[in-house]
């Protein structure tokens, strides 16, 4: 809803600026402290770099009710609650007084309070006074202080992530001169907040970790947090972690049964793993980072669900043809099995890649398969056009094949950038594909350009530790 408002009045008494009163009758249960400009921080911070915090000290009038001694005040306290001046750190109700202090966007006369009946309790107008409040820095959040010291003109700190006692930002580079000060605000604001690092390189591909800048507080990397009842523990410095991805995880999870199988290809600490394997489904879980790999054991043995899992630590090309094709070999030819097959394949910057490895993978193999593996592979669709059938056209070119017949669903994850959105495409691996009697498009200077060519394939751990988890 749009709020148009009319030509802006002085108050007598407190100098402040309101809105027509058709505002206050938009906010009538809750009064916004940043639409009343003697409720924000002191213009003279504007740009401020680094953080003094004495500058943001303000005196101001506002509106205070005075309930006589023989009232009570509960009572009084509770009908006035959505006229009250909320802010940081600020007690609106002074017991020892008898004082309560209002919203000045809610009270500028005594006929603003006629819905409390006041009257009928002899408090007369008398009761109704504007007097001096004193304002620190600690009175205002931290969105309020970025507002009123960031530029102006340009975008504002939009979001941030929290990992334990960690805070990860992504700055743009017009905040960069502010990093040190953003930092001190966050570890001052946010509670439980140890920790405030700025994302200082793309995420790298090998590892899916990236460089970090430490802004403020601690350097201590090592978190827990919990997912979807688990809970996880690992090296936010080594490994990658998303709490923006923890619905996309509920997702998949709830469409598995505990007879189900999932094969978890790039499964970094276990989000989908561990909550899976909650759930008795069977777990081959892979991730080629040693870390992640080392996070994930941690993790399966913590939430008591080793039993259920089998690590591995590899690349996921190797992976798929030893590992992935084994299993597909015993489960979707095993007469008794009763769940169905899950294959997450979440790594969006080129999991679309790895596809070209199913066609054919059980090429040669005299059997049939009862079973067809349903694969949740994540993508990024970039460009202004339809981002599913971006999705889906990448997937038809790595996979070499039209999914039309195949095609289960394609999802929405979450907006990464302008114009570059996160997709999930869920498909079934038929038997004609898998056994390559599915006709697979050639796709052009494949062996040249392919990423997935033996010369440009991801190193693989020398180690395999292609072990269970307990």
């Amino acid at each position: 809803m749009i709020i148009t408002t009319k030509a802006l009045t002085v108050l007598p008494h407190s100098g402040l600026q309101t809105t027509h009163r058709s505002l206050l009758a938009r906010l009538r249960h809750y009064f916004k402290n940043m639409l009343c400009p003697d409720l924000h921080p002191p213009a003279t911070v504007r740009g401020m770099k680094q953080l003094d915090r004495s500058a943001f000290s303000k005196t101001i009038k506002v509106p205070h009710l005075l309930v006589p001694k023989d009232k009570n005040l509960n009572d009084i306290c509770r009908a006035s609650k959505k006229y009250l001046l909320k802010m940081e750190r600020y007690k609106p109700v002074i017991t020892e007084e008898y004082k309560i202090t209002l919203h000045p966007l809610a009270v500028q006369k005594w006929e603003d309070l006629a819905e409390l009946n006041l009257e009928k309790l002899d408090i007369g107008s008398e009761a109704l006074v504007w007097e001096e409040i004193q304002l620190t820095y600690e009175n205002w959040k931290y969105d309020e202080i970025f507002k009123a010291i960031l530029p102006a003109d340009k975008e504002a700190l939009s979001s941030f992530s929290k990992i334990g006692h960690i805070i990860h930002l992504n700055l743009k580079d017009h905040l960069l001169p502010y990093k040190e000060l953003i930092g001190q605000v966050i570890c001052d604001k946010i509670a439980d907040c140890r920790t405030v690092v700025n994302k200082s390189l793309s995420i790298d591909n090998t590892y899916r970790n990236f460089q970090m800048e430490l802004l403020c507080g601690e350097p201590d990397y090592r978190v827990s947090v919990k997912e979807n009842g688990c809970l996880f523990e690992f090296d936010f410095s080594k490994v990658y972690w998303n709490p923006r991805l923890s619905t996309e995880h509920e997702k998949i999870v709830k469409m598995l049964a505990k007879t189900d199988t999932l094969f978890d290809l790039y499964a970094g600490v276990g989000p989908f793993t561990v909550p899976a394997a909650r759930r008795r489904c069977k777990v081959l879980a892979n991730d080629l980072n040693p870390d992640s790999y080392e996070a994930l054991v941690h993790n399966c043995t913590l939430n008591k669900v080793s039993k259920h899992v089998t690590c591995h630590n590899k690349d996921a090309v190797d992976f798929i043809k030893h590992e992935v094709k084994q299993a597909l070999l015993e489960k979707c030819t095993d007469e008794s099995m009763e769940g169905d097959i899950h294959i997450t394949m979440n790594l969006p910057a080129m999991a679309v890649e790895h596809l070209v490895h199913f066609p054919g993978l059980l090429k040669g193999e005299d059997v049939v398969l009862r079973k067809q593996p349903l694969v949740h592979v994540y993508c990024f669709a970039k460009g202004a056009e339809d981002k599913k059938q971006i999705a889906r056209e990448l997937v038809e070119h790595w996979l070499g094949t039209d999914v039309t017949d195949k095609l289960k669903e394609i999802a929405f994850v979450r907006n990464v950038a302008p114009n570059k959105d996160m997709m999930r495409v869920s498909f079934y691996l038929t038997e004609d594909l898998l056994l390559g009697r599915t006709a697979v498009k050639k796709r052009q200077h494949e062996e040249e350009d392919s990423p997935q060519s033996e010369e440009a394939k991801r190193p693989c751990n020398s180690n395999d530790n292609n072990k269970p988890t307990e």
